[in-house]
C-alpha cells in the first residue's frame, strides 16, 4: 500500500510573521562558514512566449509593479507545494500542452474546448492590478488577459445560472502537491455570476507581456482583484454554470477561516492574524507595513455588488 503524506490542517500552516522571522534568523545562523547547508539556487525557467496585447490605461494603479522575479518566485499554489518557493521549484512538472477547458451546467453552449478555441476571439490587454493574499502580503502585477465576462457570454448562461464554478487540473504527475492531502482535490473556486461578469474580473494568460509561467497558474487563471488571492484560481480546466453556491476548496478545508466571498476587508481579521495591514513583497523586510485597503482599493467599482450585505457574516 503506497504511503500517503499526512494531511496538514489549515491551523498548522505557519502564519506569515512567524515564517519570515524564522527565515531571517535562519539566514543569520547560517552566515559565515555554513553556506553549504543552503539549498542550491534554482535554475530560472526560460522566458515565456511574447504576447500580442495592448495596455489598458483604465486599469492601472499608481504604484510600480513588482519585478518579474518577485512575482514568479513567491507563490501560493498548493498543487505545486505548500512552501512559497515550491511552485517555482516544481514548475517544470506542470506541462500545459495540450490543454482544454470543459464548459457545462446552466448554459446553452457546452462542451470541451481547446485552449486555442478559448483564446482565439479575444483581444489581450495588460492591466496592472493590486494582488492581496489572505496571509497579509501583497504585490502589484501587470497581468495580460481579457474580461471574463466576454468569455462567459459566449456560452450563453441561462437564467438559472446564479454562480460560476471553476476547477483546476487534477493530475498528481504534473502537480506533485496533489499527492498530499492538504486540500480536497481538485481545487475548486466560485463566484456569484454578477461578480464573474464584473469588468474588473480578468481571465489571465500572461504577465509582463509573456505567457504565464507554470508557477503563476499557466496556461489560464483567474484574477479577481478585490478579493483575496485564493479566489484567483489557477490552471483552469473546467467552468460550470450553477444554480447553487459552489463548495470551494478552502471553504471546505476551513469554513471558519475562508468564506465564499473572500472580499478584502481590513475590519475582518483572519482568526490567526490581523488583516488591517499588509507587507508588500520586494519591500525591505523591516519596512513599515501598509494599511490594507477595503476591497483592495477597488471599493468604488465593486462595493455596489454587496449593498445590504453584512460583510462580517459574508466574509
Amino acid at each position: 500500500m503506497p504511503l500517503r503524506s499526512p494531511r496538514i490542517a489549515p491551523s498548522e500552516i505557519t502564519p506569515p510573521e512567524v515564517f519570515f522571522n524564522r527565515r531571517t534568523l535562519l539566514a543569520a545562523a547560517l552566515a559565515g562558514g555554513a553556506s553549504a547547508l543552503l539549498p542550491a539556487a534554482q535554475t530560472p525557467q526560460p522566458p515565456g512566449a511574447r504576447l500580442d496585447y495592448s495596455r489598458n490605461p483604465r486599469y492601472a494603479v499608481g504604484e510600480a509593479p513588482n519585478k518579474l522575479e518577485e512575482i514568479t518566485s513567491y507563490n501560493n499554489f498548493y498543487e505545486l507545494g505548500t512552501e512559497k518557493e515550491d511552485p517555482q521549484r516544481n514548475a517544470h512538472f506542470l506541462k500545459t500542452e495540450p490543454w482544454s477547458v470543459t464548459v457545462d451546467g446552466e448554459a446553452q453552449i457546452k462542451g470541451k474546448f481547446t485552449l486555442e478555441e478559448i483564446l482565439k476571439p479575444h483581444a489581450l490587454e495588460e492591466r496592472i492590478y493590486r494582488f492581496r493574499c489572505v496571509e497579509a502580503w501583497s504585490l502589484v502585477v501587470p497581468w495580460v488577459g481579457f474580461p471574463l465576462s466576454a468569455l462567459l457570454a459566449r456560452f450563453k448562461p441561462t437564467s438559472s445560472a446564479k454562480y460560476v464554478e471553476f476547477t483546476t487540473l487534477y493530475d498528481p504527475s504534473r502537480m506533485p502537491g496533489q499527492r498530499a492531502s492538504v486540500l480536497t482535490w481538485p481545487y475548486v473556486e466560485g463566484l456569484r455570476i454578477d461578480e464573474a461578469m464584473h469588468p474588473l474580473t480578468l481571465m489571465v494568460v500572461g504577465l509582463y507581456g509573456q505567457t504565464l509561467p507554470s508557477q503563476d497558474g499557466a496556461p489560464l487563471r483567474l484574477i479577481v482583484p478585490w478579493k483575496y488571492g485564493f479566489k484567483s484560481i489557477k490552471s483552469i480546466v473546467k467552468i460550470s454554470f450553477t444554480s447553487r453556491e459552489p463548495r470551494t476548496a478552502w471553504n471546505i478545508a476551513a469554513p471558519s477561516e475562508y468564506g465564499f466571498y473572500a472580499n478584502v476587508n481590513p475590519q475582518v481579521d483572519h482568526p490567526r492574524w490581523s488583516q488591517a495591514t499588509e507587507r508588500r513583497i520586494g519591500a525591505p523586510f523591516l519596512a513599515a507595513r501598509r494599511s490594507t485597503l477595503l476591497f483592495n482599493g477597488y471599493a468604488d467599482e465593486v462595493a455596489g455588488l454587496y449593498k445590504g450585505m453584512d460583510l462580517r457574516r459574508y466574509f
